[in-house]
């Protein structure tokens, strides 16, 4: 009789809440399709979580500091949070681990591309930073939250971010659409200004008729009002 009790014991303290709630070990939610690693279907109803940023616009180099709350007092136990580009399907960005619940994940070969949970315990929120890249678009924070094992929401969204320059830049400031621009345009024999306009000046004092043509994949245009892609 007491062998049995032991045996209750140890199965109501092991392996009951591994069962009941979110197991203790080897849980990991996927990279790519941000589903949990076990068979179970994610809810369809509205998530009672959010994710909340402090910044709407980004440049290279930014921190963001991005948060996942729950909205009520439900809590949640495992999470997968990533940036990615609008319809993109891979993360950009990496994360600078600053909550003791969170650990940074390696998604497609780049550490803290992604961050998750750091132990089964029940949360109401976490935040971590997120730093942003060189050449990225339009993106959004999206995650799976995992409240136990038979609730979770996949594809949770935060508000969309804007990069303030989507141009690539190089050392001085220039972009490099802005640089073939006045390459092409001195060649002409116009001179660039600093309005970003391509001045042709004829023999005669006149601005000479447009022309365009294209370089690098880039079309110019050069008439009396100046010069544009």
């Amino acid at each position: 009789m007491r062998r049995h009790s032991c045996f209750g014991f140890l199965f109501c303290g092991i392996l009951l809440p591994g069962i009941l709630g979110f197991p203790q070990t080897n849980t990991s939610i996927d990279c790519d399709s941000l589903l949990p690693n076990y068979e179970g279907e994610p809810q369809t109803s509205a998530p009672p979580y959010i994710i909340a940023v402090s910044f709407d616009n980004f440049e290279p180099g930014n921190e963001i500091q991005v948060t996942l709350e729950a909205l009520r007092d439900v809590g949640f136990k495992g999470f997968n949070l990533q940036a990615r580009e609008i319809d993109g399907d891979i993360p950009v960005g990496t994360f600078k681990i600053t909550d003791p619940n969170t650990k940074g994940l390696e998604c497609h070969n780049m550490t803290n591309s992604a961050v998750s949970h750091a132990n089964s315990d029940v949360k109401q929120k976490v935040t971590t930073t997120w730093i942003a890249p060189h050449d990225v678009g339009e993106l959004q924070f999206i995650a799976t939250v995992v409240q136990n094992l038979e609730n979770f929401w996949v594809g949770i969204q935060s508000k969309t971010l804007t990069p303030t320059h989507s141009e690539s830049v190089n050392g001085t400031g220039k972009s490099k659409r802005k640089i073939l621009i006045e390459v092409e345009c001195n060649k002409r024999g116009g001179t660039y200004t600093t309005q970003g306009r391509c001045i042709m000046v004829g023999p005669s004092g006149s601005s000479q008729s447009s022309y365009s043509g294209s370089q690098g994949g880039v079309v110019y245009t050069v008439s009396k009002s100046g010069c544009g892609p």
